[in-house]
């Protein structure tokens, strides 16, 4: 059964990774940006599973 604090979680994980896109598709993408989006992404991801 999902709750709601696990679909909160599941919404922030896809904005990251749309940001994540974003910041990817850039002309000049700034990597230390680049890597902290995908820091709070995979503690996300941790978060997630581990519910």
């Amino acid at each position: 059964m999902q709750t709601t604090h696990q679909t909160a979680l599941e919404t922030k994980h896809a904005v990251l990774d749309r940001r994540i896109a974003e910041e990817v598709h850039r002309p000049m993408p700034d990597t230390t940006v680049l890597a902290g989006l995908k820091k709070q992404k995979l503690r996300l991801k941790e978060e997630i599973v581990s519910l």
